[in-house]
């Protein structure tokens, strides 16, 4: 597994998930998005794999409001910027991503 957990280190989801391959002895990266933002390859990688842009996006937000009528390369700029956009943690594995808490998916990555 080449697995990368994205969040924040106040977010309790995020530390959910770090705690989740913790206690099974996955080894992963932590990447704070406060510190080192997304790259537009990840961020393109990630929604493909997650399903959508809205997926990842807190659209009830008050910075989302300030994007959604953005072109999409604008839009993409902004959010890579922004990481309180971000709903969190983001778990990739490879192809794989999940957004939020979600330990039955990744007790299947696992294999069980």
């Amino acid at each position: 597994m080449n697995l990368q957990i994205f969040g924040t280190k106040k977010c309790f989801d995020t530390k959910k998930a770090q705690r989740f391959f913790k206690e099974r002895g996955i080894k992963f990266q932590f990447i704070d998005l406060n510190e080192k933002p997304m790259s537009k390859g990840e961020f393109n990688s990630v929604c493909a794999a997650a399903g959508g842009m809205e997926k990842l996006l807190k659209t009830d937000s008050d910075e989302y409001a300030q994007v959604k009528y953005l072109l999409p390369e604008a839009m993409t700029e902004r959010i890579l910027e922004t990481p309180s956009l971000f709903r969190t943690p983001i778990v990739r594995d490879g192809k794989r991503a999940t957004v939020g808490n979600c330990p039955e998916v990744w007790k299947q990555w696992l294999g069980g």
